[in-house]
């Protein structure tokens, strides 16, 4: 991805505020209207009904100016309801977060309801999460449209894809400097100020479980906001307690000595890197808990990096993306490690460097960057309304140009909410050599929880889905086959995973034979 030049001070028209938006162009007809008016008025009768809010009508005109009626290529209707926009987090600097919520589809009412979360820092939970991995709409690749997904989360939950922090994907600030002083903190602070702020707008879901899941570095990004609202909780007024449940982590960045080291040794295991790289890196670092390390280290590490420039490993058994397979505006797809910049260990970002933990599916970049950047899905979506935001859409963002900080480890967060009572699961796809299940082992193992359950298989049909093993306040399950990205690999085990987690139920340990 090239730079791209930011202008100072842009002004996007803050779209939390329905007033400011352009009015939609798009033509009815009578019968047409008149099933509006009858769906608008049942809408409106449902909500007095369940709130008996004085301000419904308010409540209920607001939402509406985010509801997406139709997205260009949509070649299906679908019977839930789904809403995109902005939430303003920061009114002095001009934050606005870019949300896009599928109602479930059914039960509204009685289903949780779930925040996902992508990594980076700086990749987009629109373009991966929603499109790519576990939304109702998957994008198509070479063709222009998109398809609906059979195994959509919101068959289970209400789902909630943000795009966090500001300057990733299509969220945005009017102040430019804001860009440069994102790091875990002022990320955590301003998803918390989003959610209060989201579910003023929503009302209807305060009431709801709620559970934050997502993957690669949303393993700093959910467990922290996660400790936030606990914290929160204790001094938020009623109206303004978040019913947290629990959270769900997948491939997830967690722990750096642990993720360096079981990222060498997976690699080595699995036969993608020599000898010779493999013994430079183990005699060069020494995956310190601070993630310190020595330039001969560095060097080390991009020796590691090079040796796979020519397959995916965030998949290792599937296609890596090559020049012949894109159909897309881009001249030539871009190497997953120069693109996300996955050329160093997580530790190194405690040297100044941002490591991405970017996404699967080996062109899918290229198309969905294609799709999002399109005038008329913006402006179905609501998105960049004004026009004014200062650069395109991409997977992942250029525009942030600093990340200010990072704690080494998240397990002490992790520790806290499984003391505090907050369901934990963590999952793994087994084929994944950018954040492997090698590490993660290695990580949980530092919690120093008791085994409550051994290590065992556990069965989607008559097959292995994986293996899991239940500690005392965390599930730990591994998805065999399944790279980076679980739902976009293994879509079937990956809802089964999700279904069990929102219950709380182990995963079966006996086949089913159909």
């Amino acid at each position: 991805m090239g730079a791209h030049t930011l202008c100072m001070d842009t002004n996007p028209v803050d779209t939390s505020n329905p007033s400011s938006r352009a009015p939609a162009a798009m033509a009815t007809s009578p019968s047409s209207s008149l099933l509006r008016v009858l769906l608008l008025a049942a809408a409106v009768a449902v909500v007095a009904a369940r709130h008996h809010h004085p301000g419904f009508e308010k409540i209920f005109e607001v939402q509406e100016a985010d509801r997406v009626e139709m997205l260009p290529g949509q070649t299906e209707q679908v019977g839930f309801r789904h809403y995109s926009g902005y939430v303003t987090v920061n009114e002095t600097h001009g934050r606005a977060l870019f949300y896009w919520l599928f109602e479930a589809t059914h039960d509204v009412a009685k289903k949780p309801l779930v925040l996902w979360l992508n990594g980076g820092p700086g990749c987009s939970s629109v373009g991966y999460g929603a499109m790519m991995e576990l939304g109702p709409f998957l994008i198509q690749k070479g063709k222009p449209e998109i398809a609906l997904n059979p195994h959509s989360w919101n068959k289970e939950a209400n789902m909630l894809f943000l795009e966090s922090p500001a300057g990733v994907g299509f969220s945005y600030t009017n102040t430019t400097a804001d860009l440069g002083h994102f790091g875990d903190n002022l990320t955590a602070h301003d998803a918390y100020s989003f959610l209060v702020n989201w579910l003023d707008k929503f009302p209807q879901f305060k009431g709801h479980d709620l559970y934050i899941a997502g993957e690669s570095y949303a393993g700093h990004y959910v467990p922290q906001l996660a400790e936030k609202i606990v914290h929160m909780n204790k001094k938020a007024s009623r109206a303004h307690k978040v019913n947290l449940k629990g959270i769900l982590i997948g491939n997830a960045a967690i722990d750096a000595s642990s993720d360096d080291r079981g990222l060498v040794d997976y690699a080595w295991d699995h036969a993608v890197v020599s000898d010779g790289i493999y013994t430079a890196v183990k005699n060069n670092c020494k995956f310190p808990d601070d993630g310190m390390e020595s330039d001969a280290c560095d060097n080390a590490w991009n020796d590691f990096f090079n040796a796979m420039n020519d397959i995916d490993l965030y998949s290792l058994y599937t296609p890596a993306c090559t020049k012949s397979m894109v159909n897309s505006t881009n001249s030539s797809p871009r190497r997953r490690s120069k693109l996300a910049g996955t050329g160093t260990p997580l530790g190194k970002l405690h040297r100044g460097g941002r490591p991405y933990y970017n996404a699967y599916d080996p062109c899918g970049d290229y198309h969905i960057l294609d799709y999002l950047n399109r005038a008329d899905v913006q402006k179905a979506l609501h998105a960049n309304v004004s026009g004014a935001i200062p650069y395109r859409w991409e997977p992942c963002s250029d525009a942030l140009t600093n990340w200010t900080d990072a704690p080494a480890s998240t397990l002490p967060a992790i520790g806290k909410l499984v003391k505090d009572g907050i369901r934990v699961w963590v999952f793994s796809g087994d084929t994944d050599d950018r954040v492997p299940v090698t590490s993660t082992r290695l990580a949980l193992k530092k919690l120093g929880l008791a085994t409550k359950k051994g290590w065992r298989e556990w069965f989607t049909s008559d097959q292995v889905g994986g293996y899991t093993v239940v500690y005392d306040g965390l599930t730990f399950v591994t998805v065999r086959g399944a790279g980076h990205m679980v739902p976009m690999i293994t879509p079937v085990q990956a809802r089964q995973v999700f279904a069990h987690f929102l219950t709380g139920e182990e995963l079966s340990a006996k086949a089913i034979v159909a």
